[in-house]
């Protein structure tokens, strides 16, 4: 009986993930609160940068994670890698960022790679406001774990 039971539990662990589809238990691809490359996001390094869109690129930020959006921005003093958010959540958004565009961004100042990047929480494009993550870095794809 006790061994039926214990084989139970096991089957139900195993099975769960399965069936609930692909990336299911990793936090939305890699890309949710509970991953390393989200706890990167600090609040206190958040900076207004501006300037235009050199480029417009799919990439995999850390290993496990599914593509992300990522940019690099020109501005008046430098040239600066921008990680928007996962491809799968941008691509269902009406406004695209694309290269060439004037675009304003709010976000986290941090290392990446060992070299300075932004972790984009709003992408202003016109009277377009894309808001990615809350003030504390929380994103706005993981809102309906709330």
């Amino acid at each position: 009986m006790r061994t039926s039971a214990v084989a139970l539990v096991v089957a139900t662990l195993v099975a769960t993930p399965a069936l609930a589809g692909p990336g299911a238990g990793r936090g939305s691809g890699g890309w949710g609160m509970g991953g390393s490359y989200q706890r990167m996001f600090n609040p206190a390094t958040v900076e207004t940068v501006s300037g235009q869109v050199v480029s417009v690129e799919r990439m995999r930020p850390m290993k496990g994670m599914n593509q992300g959006v990522h940019l690099k921005l020109k501005t008046d003093q430098e040239t600066i890698p921008v990680q928007v958010g996962p491809a799968w959540y941008l691509e269902r958004l009406d406004t695209k960022i694309e290269k060439g565009d004037s675009i304003e961004v709010k976000g986290s100042r941090v290392s990446f790679q060992g070299k300075p990047a932004i972790i984009a929480s709003e992408i202003k494009k016109g009277d377009a406001l894309l808001k990615l993550r809350d003030d504390s870095g929380f994103p706005v794809w993981a809102g309906w774990r709330r």
